[in-house]
């Protein structure tokens, strides 16, 4: 037995092909549903959902997004380009879904707008705020709302919600994203709760500073605000985020549900 010759070089080669095998594999057989995967955390949880062997049905408001992130993607997928604010577009299209493939395993719910910010309480539009809410929190009761039954069918299912530091925190100048994440973190708890028994876990993300098109567009002020409060000193990076949810929405995760992960760079408190 050579313990430092080729035998053994030829082991730990055998043994860590087969580790990436099972790491590709994770999400064969399993369908996905992901808001927002036009852009941002969205696209790239979708992506990496495709290349570990799931089936994902994509949804997000920008078609040309939609058909320019996955165009050429090779995988199973499905573009569905809708307003997912819309009730009953989204009953139709988890329908859509499970005419198409049969069975929905996996919910992420990623799509969420800024809204205004940089603005003072006193001085917010309250149009501004509904329409926050309508696709930082409607859109994942809604999509939730859908998905559940047939989840519950076959005893089995992960629903992540993607909130925020904010949700938990509060970022001065964002009241509206701010109190919409904290909404959507409350509706975990609930919904974790209430399908614990189920073989259902919902979780929720609370990712600080994440740099994507969402954060980019906001004045440069607010980002600095918010990157200031983070004690690492820098912003997150997309591959530390897909990371952190391909675990949430893997079989593996079992035992956790009702949670919301931080990734926060040291900023979260509780």
């Amino acid at each position: 037995m050579k313990i430092n010759g080729k035998h053994s070089n030829l082991h730990s080669l055998k043994v860590q092909t087969a580790q990436e095998a099972k790491t590709t594999a994770r999400f064969h057989g399993q369908v996905a549903v992901v808001t927002g995967a036009a852009s941002g955390l969205g696209l790239a949880i979708s992506k990496q959902l495709l290349m570990e062997g799931a089936t994902v049905a994509l949804l997000d408001i920008d078609k040309a997004g939609l058909e320019s992130g996955f165009g050429d993607i090779k995988g199973k997928s499905r573009l569905f380009p809708i307003d997912i604010t819309q009730h009953i577009l989204v009953v139709e299209t988890v329908q859509a879904i499970i005419d198409e493939f049969g069975r929905i395993d996996i919910l992420v719910n990623c799509a969420g707008i800024t809204g205004k910010t940089n603005i003072l309480s006193h001085n917010v539009d309250s149009k501004d705020v509904y329409r926050v809410f309508e696709v930082n929190f409607m859109s994942s009761f809604l999509l939730a709302k859908a998905v559940l039954p047939y989840m519950l069918q076959m005893n089995y299912g992960r629903i992540l919600h993607i909130a925020s530091i904010a949700g938990k925190e509060g970022n001065a100048g964002m009241l509206a994203y701010s109190s919409s994440k904290a909404a959507v973190i409350g509706m975990t708890k609930v919904q974790g709760k209430e399908y614990a028994d189920t073989g259902i876990t919902v979780n929720a993300l609370a990712p600080a500073v994440i740099r994507t098109p969402l954060v980019d567009a906001m004045p440069e002020e607010q980002v600095q605000y918010m990157t200031d409060k983070i004690p690492m000193n820098r912003c997150g990076t997309l591959e530390e985020a897909i990371n952190m949810v391909t675990y949430i929405i893997s079989r593996e995760n079992s035992f956790v549900t009702g949670f919301t992960f931080d990734l926060s760079g040291g900023r979260a408190t509780y």
